[in-house]
């Protein structure tokens, strides 16, 4: 049966390709975006609601009659916009929302758990975000759930590790890679750390899940892929043709000075990379898969072929 479908955050990297997704399989797709639409990369079919999460007219509009409401907006850069966006714009299209929606299904993060060292993260793992943009994301779901408890609508809260995929704004992978075949990389600390990623399509998959499986109602879920840091370098390794690194340093020998200068302008070394690089944890996905029949789309096997294929033409293209 035909949805009716809105997306926030739908000229982004995950909010493009669902929004492409349910076009695909004939639903009505909506979106909000303060772009213009003859700048908005969608199909014709696609209809654009102009304003933002402040603009209380336009969200009137945008909620009206809808089936299942993603909330994909986020700010990942700017930390002076992170509460006005996460938050207030939360409160804002719940409002909104309230009575006129199906279904919120909120795009959130793992990060919301905080900075979890070693074990398992599952779903009832306790919550303990550090910075700004896992703080304000996390108001943001408490906000969605609230609603949901006053009979607003259902709600689901969709929870990815680190979202890769060759379209991605967020160079950060890329700058990997490039260490990779540089001969620059090293491992710190002990061998066995984590590398906790998800491929876009399974991201765009597991949300399609949540907005129209009824078993989704009212429940948490996490999502994410993993290997070994050892094993994920490699992969990389193998895709550039270059030889694997072996190179290994002790943490402490770099923990100190990350902690001491990365408040320094442009520092390339913080405490959040020597933890990303030496941390040990992984996020469960037994809940989703049980509950929902969800299956990864794209093994990271394959989404590091895509990602080191990217990057070997853009760097053609800078030839």
């Amino acid at each position: 049966m035909r949805k009716i479908i809105a997306i926030t955050g739908a000229t982004g990297f995950i909010g493009t390709k669902l929004a492409l997704a349910h076009v695909a399989v004939g639903d009505k797709v909506k979106i909000l975006s303060r772009r213009n639409r003859v700048d908005i990369a969608l199909p014709d079919s696609v209809q654009c609601i102009q304003g933002g999460l402040q603009d209380l007219a336009a969200l009137a509009s945008f909620v009206s009659d809808v089936d299942v409401l993603y909330h994909c907006a986020g700010e990942i850069r700017d930390e002076v916009k992170m509460h006005s966006l996460h938050v207030d714009g939360t409160a804002n299209l719940i409002a909104a929302a309230r009575g006129k929606i199906g279904r919120w299904v909120q795009l959130s993060s793992v990060g919301t758990y905080g900075a979890q060292r070693d074990g398992v993260v599952t779903e009832r793992t306790e919550l303990n975000p550090r910075g700004i943009y896992e703080i304000t994301k996390l108001a943001s779901d408490q906000l969605v759930i609230e609603a949901s408890l006053e009979n607003a609508f259902e709600q689901v809260i969709l929870r990815p590790s680190n979202v890769y995929g060759s379209t991605m704004s967020n160079q950060s992978l890329f700058s990997l890679i490039g260490m990779v075949k540089r001969g620059w990389f090293f491992y710190l600390g002990k061998a066995g750390a984590s590398a906790n990623y998800i491929h876009v399509d399974n991201v765009v998959k597991a949300l399609q899940l949540c907005g129209l499986s009824a078993n989704a109602k009212d429940q948490i879920y996490n999502l994410s892929d993993y290997r070994t840091l050892e094993q994920f370098i490699n992969l990389i390794a193998v895709g550039l043709n270059v030889p694997a690194p072996t190179w290994r340093l002790p943490e402490w020998l770099l923990r100190l000075p990350a902690r001491w200068m990365s408040k320094l302008p442009k520092f390339p070394l913080t405490e959040a990379r020597v933890d990303a690089l030496t941390t040990c944890s992984i996020y469960a996905t037994e809940k989703i898969e049980r509950e929902l029949g969800y299956r990864h789309l794209v093994s990271m096997e394959a989404g590091l072929v895509e990602l080191v294929e990217a990057y070997k033409a853009n760097q053609n293209d800078k030839k």
